[in-house]
């Protein structure tokens, strides 16, 4: 499974697929401590046991029915202080992909979750690891829900319920376009082409310029996402002041 060739410079060419496994992001890590790995190597699973979410969720997927991935790169062009640029590119990529397929309503939810309308097709989880002030390695695990139709969570979805395809998406096809737009947006954040991708991050981003709930340390409020800073906070308006929160600080409330 997965023998595929994606047009692609380096991202995907060696590719370990595992039928089953506990977490492809933490399979990967383990590769990296005890060999030299070729960047663009792809852990991939039909079936993750314990996959992770950005608040420490687990990942609903079906077996053989969505991609469950990890991609490992060498950004070390990028600083410490500079991961969210990263995810940037990621998120980015993922959309790209997705928008082949959907025309409207979809949507990344800040940080990098991905969403058609208000429902989750998929998330996006980066462990980076340092040398010095800069990257070494980074994980970046994907799940993106394709051919499921049944969820218990009643605010996720998958591409073929969003396109209502009457068959299943072939997982060997779709993996290869996800690779090509993850790799095109990463070469282009090498490149130094950052503030443009920002540009474009933000048009996409869920509920950018709109006032809705958020939630606090358990308190309600309204504001509107106003932009992101240099390090990836998430600047919110509300009672005309400008909050910055970072990953865990923050809760939409949907």
């Amino acid at each position: 499974m997965y023998k595929i060739q994606p047009n692609t410079l380096f991202t995907g060419k060696i590719i370990k697929y595992l039928p089953t496994c506990h977490s492809t992001n933490d399979i990967a890590a383990e590769m990296i401590q005890s060999q030299d790995v070729f960047e663009g190597t792809i852990v991939i699973t039909d079936h993750q046991t314990a996959g992770r979410g950005q608040r420490g969720n687990t990942w609903e997927a079906s077996s053989a029915q969505n991609l469950t991935l990890s991609i490992i790169l060498k950004p070390s062009f990028l600083k410490a202080s500079e991961q969210f640029k990263l995810n940037v590119a990621i998120s980015l990529g993922v959309y790209d992909f997705l928008s082949e397929f959907i025309d409207e309503g979809l949507k990344i939810k800040w940080s990098n979750d991905i969403y058609h309308e208000n429902k989750k097709l998929g998330g996006i989880l980066i462990e980076n690891t340092l040398q010095g002030y800069q990257i070494g390695y980074s994980v970046v695990g994907i799940g993106l829900n394709i051919n499921q139709l049944q969820f218990t969570v009643p605010t996720a979805s998958s591409l073929r319920k969003v396109t209502e395809s009457p068959i299943p998406y072939d997982l060997d096809a779709v993996l290869g376009k996800l690779l090509e737009q993850i790799e095109k947006y990463y070469l282009q954040i090498k490149q130094g082409y950052y503030e443009t991708l920002k540009i474009k991050y933000l048009h996409v981003l869920f509920r950018y310029q709109e006032w809705h709930y958020f939630r606090k340390d358990g308190q309600l409020f309204s504001g509107q996402i106003i932009g992101i800073d240099e390090t990836g906070r998430l600047a919110i308006e509300s009672e005309d002041m400008v909050h910055y929160f970072g990953f865990k600080e923050v809760e939409f409330v949907i």
